[in-house]
């Protein structure tokens, strides 16, 4: 007697059912492929421009068993102290900032209102390069605001962070000058001035603002980042703010230490790490990046600070190194 299958069809003539019978191993295991399998697929990746990712190796310290609540990711005690490291380093930089801020930002600060955001922008843009003078290009190409001049960009060098792209010209600054002239201010153009809004829901809408042509995540939460601690808006985060870029290193590192890939969860983790350390949470923005480079190749941020000894203790204590 002929036996039909589910779908109504003579069993041995189904073209699903047969199709399962031919279904490869690896796909029947929960699509995870048996060790040593080799890869294949024949979908050709998407091009990407030159300059659009660069891609850095960090080599993985061997598994000594460091298991720590706070840091999922991590399982060797080496990482851990650098982590700790990174992040007392990076929080004393933010606390420097707002005391005694250096080079460039010192004079942002000064200077105050529009002449003061667009330093500060430009710094974030152009991003302080290492090395002794970490702010001479950026004082040669400034502009003041009141001119209405864009600053000559051919030849300037780029920071490890900046945000122009030579290859677009000064399509970014010509897009966030124009945007405050038609609200009437930066402060305007970036909702920061907005009563009923918190700083921390400010800073959220200011980093929306900055969706600019071709401007990264990086260069805005910067920005912003700076802008606040220097006085010159008055916004906060409350999170890093890592959805809008899954290229972006710093998004990468999280997911690393932070042991998880979801973007909500990667935000939750971040803000209990920062609040349990007891830095502020812009503090993992640069923490994190530097700890996925080489050590000698630290991203300074136009700062020259040590890490303060009672944050690196009461985060070493967090992290039980």
């Amino acid at each position: 007697m002929p036996t039909f299958c589910r779908h109504g069809r003579l069993e041995a003539n189904c073209p699903i059912c047969s199709k399962k019978e031919r279904v490869a191993p690896a796909a029947r295991t929960g699509g995870r492929r048996p060790a040593g399998a080799a890869k294949s697929s024949t979908r050709r990746r998407p091009a990407t421009r030159a300059g659009d990712l660069h891609v850095r190796r960090m080599a993985r310290a061997e598994d000594d068993g460091y298991d720590n609540w706070s840091v999922p990711g991590l399982r060797a005690t080496v990482e851990a102290q650098r982590l700790a490291d990174e992040i007392a380093i990076a929080a004393t930089r933010l606390a420097q900032l707002e005391s005694d801020p250096p080079g460039l930002y010192a004079d942002a600060a000064s200077a105050g209102g529009e002449e003061g955001l667009w330093l500060a922008f430009l710094i974030a843009y152009l991003s302080p390069v290492e090395g002794d003078d970490p702010f001479a290009g950026i004082a040669a190409a400034r502009t003041a605001w009141a001119t209405a001049e864009l600053p000559d960009l051919d030849g300037v060098p780029l920071g490890p962070r900046a945000g122009h792209d030579p290859a677009r010209g000064l399509a970014t600054l010509t897009a966030y000058r124009a945007r405050a002239e038609r609200a009437g201010s930066q402060a305007a153009a970036l909702a920061a001035g907005e009563a009923s809004l918190n700083p921390q829901r400010r800073f959220d809408r200011a980093f929306e603002r900055l969706s600019l042509p071709g401007l990264r995540r990086a260069p805005r939460y910067e920005f912003l980042v700076v802008a606040g601690r220097l006085g010159l808006l008055d916004v906060t985060p409350s999170s890093l703010l890592l959805g809008v870029d899954a290229t972006d290193p710093t998004a990468i590192a999280a997911k690393r230490i932070l042991g998880i890939g979801d973007a909500i969860n990667l935000q939750r983790r971040a803000s209990e790490l920062a609040a349990e350390a007891g830095v502020p949470i812009a503090a993992l923005d640069l923490a994190f990046l530097n700890w996925a480079r080489p050590e000698d190749d630290r991203i300074t941020g136009g700062s020259d600070v040590q890490a303060d000894a009672a944050v690196r203790e009461r985060v070493g204590g967090l992290l039980a190194v």
